[in-house]
């Protein structure tokens, strides 16, 4: 296999409960693009891959040999509190408002499968 352009050092691979409903979740929240999708005989999702912004996020769908499990990540952002917005009015629920810290304006967010997002832009 030929690494693919848009994979970068390190990537988050989720294992997720209701890995279909993920797929419209990062596309409203982060403007992610569809890279591949892999899908089970069943239908349901083997493997995927998203680019957001320069970096690539992996998931699958959870099956009884390898059970979902949550995943934290940091992720840089143009703007902290449109996204958090996204993401709440996405179903998300609030762990930090956004707000001015030391280390440019910062938000964080758990999404329906557990998985927590902190945002930050340096810049801010």
């Amino acid at each position: 296999m030929t690494k693919p352009d848009y994979y970068t050092q390190i990537m988050p691979y989720i294992i997720i409960d209701g890995a279909d409903g993920f797929i419209p979740f990062i596309k409203a929240v982060f403007n992610a693009n569809e890279r591949l999708i892999v899908p089970h005989t069943d239908g349901t999702i083997m493997h995927a891959e998203f680019s957001i912004g320069e970096g690539t996020i992996m998931f699958t769908q959870s099956t009884e040999k390898y059970s979902a499990f949550p995943c934290g990540m940091f992720i840089l952002v143009d703007d902290v509190d449109e996204t958090y917005a996204r993401a709440l009015a996405n179903g998300a629920e609030s762990m930090q408002e956004p707000g001015d810290m030391e280390y440019g304006r910062a938000a964080g967010f758990k999404d329906m499968w557990g998985n927590v997002w902190w945002l930050n832009n340096p810049g801010s």
